[in-house]
């Protein structure tokens, strides 16, 4: 056990081990060989002058900000933006500063559709992030300029396990999977006492064949309330 937390530093993330919390149950699946196999391609694209995002001290920045004992939603995307300045650890969250991407504009037109929540100023969701939102991508790294270059290289298999981690935990919690990649991990979530929401990705390419309109952050609320676990507070503080 006591190898478990260098292996979240040396190579995938030197600067950002996991919380303890999650490495209860993750470090056995970082340390495993389909990850170490993972490490050492980032290490290597790298090493090529390849630009990867987000930066390797926040490729676990969704885990670290909230620890899973407090987990009451799972917004999981497919991964993270390509652009520079973009990513930063958190599935559809940019810095503020940053132009709100697309994809963010299609959550807030939905966020504004279905709560009435007023347009935010800036696309940082990290004080979702506080209120027990994890904002997790099915893979957590990609090549700059090229979405999806880092599908089936074994991330899948690194957030099927914090998924599952999540469902295990016991607490009722709602599974917002948007897109093709996050709707892989519906299989092991059925089921359960949980409520699991599907919807087309938010991208310009797709939001309109089912993602706006879906009414998930009501249903998120709703579902947590009947549960006896508050409600989210989607508007975002200036």
């Amino acid at each position: 056990m006591n190898s478990e937390p260098k292996s979240t530093q040396e190579p995938i993330s030197r600067g950002s081990p996991l919380r303890s919390e999650w490495l209860e149950t993750l470090g056995h699946t970082l340390a495993g060989p389909e990850m170490q196999c993972l490490s050492r391609f980032l290490r290597d694209e790298k090493a090529l002058g390849k630009v990867i995002y987000p930066p390797g001290s926040e490729i676990f920045n969704a885990l670290q900000l909230t620890p899973p004992a407090a987990v009451r939603v799972v917004i999981l995307g497919q991964d993270p933006y390509h652009g520079s300045g973009q990513a930063h650890g958190l599935s559809f969250s940019v810095r503020k500063g940053v132009t709100i991407p697309p994809s963010l504009r299609n959550i807030f037109k939905e966020l504004q559709r279905d709560l009435g929540v007023d347009w935010p100023s800036h696309g940082c969701l990290e004080s979702w992030a506080a209120q027990g939102v994890l904002l997790l991508n099915a893979v957590l790294t990609v090549e700059s300029g090229l979405a999806g270059s880092h599908q089936n290289l074994g991330w899948e298999t690194f957030t099927d396990r914090v998924v599952k981690t999540v469902r295990d935990f016991g607490e009722p919690t709602v599974f917002m999977l948007w897109g093709a990649q996050a709707r892989k991990k519906y299989g092991s979530l059925e089921g359960g006492a949980h409520c699991v929401l599907t919807a087309p990705h938010p991208s310009p390419l797709s939001a309109h064949r089912g993602f706006l309109g879906c009414g998930h952050f009501s249903e998120a609320n709703a579902f947590l309330q009947r549960h006896g676990r508050g409600t989210v507070d989607w508007s975002l503080p200036n």
